[in-house]
């Protein structure tokens, strides 16, 4: 079970937790559900925004390593808040072989507890809290980390899932 901190407090999943569900609309204009996923590995990363310099970096860097991913059989889902149209451009602009999907409500990111408070340049925000999750073929978590790293996120994916 995802556990609270504090009453009404952030979500924060661990590893063996069973992951939260979800539908959402993806850039092809699909959609994507914890559903679809069943039956493969899965790998979720959630970002902030697409066309940044970061997001950019850590979605290039997945793309680079995508064949590293599918063949031990896992799907790559980006999940971040932007709408459709700009989903679409990123990935065309990006070459990004797997799947984006949009989360606008940020209801996805709650539930996962990437979205709330962040220091962000020594400020105190809220918003999109930089996490990566494996999911296996049952739905349950075998990889979680919150506030990514990109430059060490690949090989820390690679250690901790024995790709």
């Amino acid at each position: 079970m995802p556990t609270t901190p504090a009453a009404g407090g952030p979500v924060k999943l661990a590893v063996g937790d069973m992951a939260p569900d979800f539908d959402l609309p993806t850039a092809d204009g699909g959609r994507v559900s914890l559903a679809d996923l069943r039956g493969t590995p899965a790998l979720i990363w959630f970002y902030p925004a697409a066309n940044t310099s970061l997001c950019t970096k850590e979605a290039c860097d997945l793309r680079d390593h995508h064949d590293m991913f599918t063949g031990q059989g896992y799907r790559v889902v980006g999940i971040s808040p932007d709408a459709i149209e700009d989903l679409k451009t990123f990935a065309a602009k990006q070459g990004l072989p797997y799947t984006l999907a949009s989360d606008e409500s940020k209801d996805v990111l709650r539930s996962y507890g990437a979205f709330g408070e962040k220091n962000m340049y020594g400020k105190i925000v809220e918003g999109v809290i930089r996490s990566t999750f494996a999911i296996d073929a049952e739905g349950r978590l075998t990889y979680v980390k919150y506030r990514v790293g990109t430059p060490k996120q690949i090989a820390d994916l690679q250690a901790k899932l024995g790709l």
